[in-house]
C-alpha cells in the first residue's frame, strides 16, 4: 500500500498567494504603472510640440508665405541655372559657377541698400548671368557707379577666397581643389570683363560718374573681346550698346532743339528815374542757368537768374533733357505797376 505523502509545501494554495508571488505581482504592476506613467508623458510632449508648432504656424504663417514667395523665385531660377549648366560642364562646376555668380549679385545688393536703395534677390537667368531688380532708381551717377562696382568687387573677393582655399588644399583634396581653382579663374574672368565700359554691363554704368568717353574705349575693347571669344552672346551686347550710343549722340544731334518759354518779373518800385536806361522790348541776352535734378521727386529743374537785378526763379522741365542755353528774348513793360517783365 503506497502511501499517499505531502509535504507542506505540495498542498495546494487557496486563498492568499506566497509573498514572494505577491512581491512579484506588485513589481510588475508597479512596472505597468510606470510604463503608462512614460507613455502618458510621451504623448504631453508630442501634443505640446503639435501645439507650439500649431501656435507658430498661425502667429508667423504669414511672414514664412511672405519669406517663401520672396526667396522663391531665386531658389527656384538658381537651381534652374545649376541644371542648365550641367548640361554642357560636370555638376560641381556648374554649383561653383552659379556660386560665383551669386557672390557678384550679392555685392549689387549690399551696395545699394548702403545707399538706401530696395532691390530685389538675385535671379538668375541660365547662360545669360544674373541680375537684380532696383525699386527706385538712383538718382546721380555716383550713386549708380557705386551700386554697379558694388558686384565685380565683392565677387572677385569670392574668386579669391575659392583660389586661395583650393591652392592651399591642393594635395590633400586632389581634384577637387583644381576644381575650386578653376572656378576662382572663372569667377575673376567674369568680374574683369564686367568692368569693360558698355552697357548694361557694371563698367558701363561706372563710367558715367567718371567720363562718357570711356564708352569709345569699350566700343573698341568689345570688338576685341568678340574676337578672343567668339561669342555671339557678346556680339549681341556690343552691337545693341553701339545702337544705344547711335541713338543718342549721333541722331540726336541732327535733331531740332525744343524750345520751352518761361517769364520772370522784375519789380522795379522806387526805380523810375532810371526808366530811360532799362532795357527795352527788343533787348536779348543770355542768362546765367543751373541745371539738376530732384532728389525727392526726380523732376529735372532749371535755375535762371537774370544778373542785372539780382533776380532769379526756378522752371520744372517737363521732361528730361540737355539744356544747352538760356536766352532773355523780350522785355514787356507794365505800366499800371511799372514793373517790367
Amino acid at each position: 500500500m503506497a502511501a499517499d505523502e505531502r509535504t507542506t509545501d505540495d498542498r495546494p494554495v487557496v486563498g492568499n498567494a506566497p509573498a514572494e508571488h505577491r512581491n512579484g505581482g506588485e513589481q510588475m504592476h508597479s512596472n505597468r504603472s510606470r510604463n503608462n506613467g512614460q507613455n502618458q508623458n510621451k504623448r504631453r510632449g508630442s501634443s505640446w510640440i503639435l501645439g507650439a508648432a500649431a501656435l507658430f504656424v498661425v502667429t508667423k504663417g504669414k511672414t514664412m508665405l511672405s519669406f517663401l514667395g520672396k526667396f522663391a523665385a531665386p531658389l527656384l531660377t538658381m537651381f534652374a541655372s545649376i541644371g542648365a549648366y550641367a548640361l554642357l560642364f560636370p555638376w560641381g562646376f556648374a554649383v561653383g559657377l552659379v556660386f560665383m555668380l551669386l557672390i557678384h549679385e550679392i555685392g549689387h545688393v549690399l551696395a545699394a541698400r548702403r545707399k538706401g536703395l530696395p532691390v530685389s534677390a538675385p535671379v538668375f537667368i541660365p547662360f545669360l548671368g544674373a541680375l537684380i531688380n532696383m525699386k527706385r532708381h538712383p538718382r546721380d551717377a555716383e550713386t549708380e557707379a557705386y551700386i554697379a562696382i558694388g558686384g565685380p568687387v565683392l565677387g572677385t573677393l569670392g574668386a579669391l577666397a575659392v583660389f586661395v582655399l583650393g591652392l592651399n588644399f591642393r594635395e590633400e583634396w586632389g581634384q577637387t581643389a583644381e576644381l575650386l581653382l578653376v572656378i576662382a579663374q572663372v569667377g575673376f574672368f567674369l568680374n574683369l570683363i564686367n568692368l569693360l565700359p558698355i552697357h548694361p554691363l557694371d563698367g558701363g554704368r561706372i563710367s558715367v560718374a567718371v567720363t562718357r568717353w570711356l564708352w569709345a574705349a569699350g566700343l573698341v575693347g568689345g570688338l576685341i573681346v568678340i574676337v578672343y571669344l567668339r561669342s555671339f552672346l557678346f556680339f549681341v551686347i556690343w552691337a545693341l550698346f553701339a545702337w544705344e550710343l547711335y541713338q543718342k549722340y549721333y541722331k540726336k544731334k541732327n535733331e531740332q532743339p525744343h524750345l520751352l518759354e518761361g517769364t520772370m518779373e522784375v519789380p522795379l518800385e522806387g526805380m523810375e528815374l532810371f526808366a530811360p536806361w532799362l532795357p527795352g522790348e527788343n533787348h536779348r541776352s543770355e542768362l546765367p542757368f543751373t541745371a539738376y535734378s530732384s532728389l525727392a521727386d526726380g523732376e529735372q529743374k532749371l535755375a535762371v537768374t537774370w544778373p542785372m537785378f539780382g533776380v532769379s526763379r526756378t522752371f520744372a522741365l517737363p521732361r528730361q533733357g540737355i539744356v544747352k542755353k538760356v536766352e532773355l528774348v523780350r522785355v514787356a513793360r507794365e505800366p499800371e505797376h511799372f514793373p517790367q517783365k
